[in-house]
């Protein structure tokens, strides 16, 4: 019983179910997986900080942008 799933409809403009699909694709997830991950990501955070994102969300990252200028 525990890895019983609930089902929802869900509602999704077509941009976003677009960019979810673009997401998925690069993890090698379905899109109902990603939305599930998306998800649960969400409320571990929330239940680390009670925050729904990370305060480095907005964090520059640690990339070298010129080295793949180069390329």
């Amino acid at each position: 019983m525990k890895n019983e799933k609930k089902q929802i409809p869900l509602r999704l403009s077509e941009k976003l179910y677009r960019d979810l699909l673009a997401w998925a694709e690069d993890d090698f997830r379905s899109v109902n997986g990603q939305i599930e991950y998306i998800l649960t990501e969400c409320v571990k955070q929330r239940r680390r900080n009670g925050k729904y994102v990370s305060d480095d969300l907005d964090a520059p990252l640690d990339v070298d942008v010129e080295e793949f200028e180069d390329q």
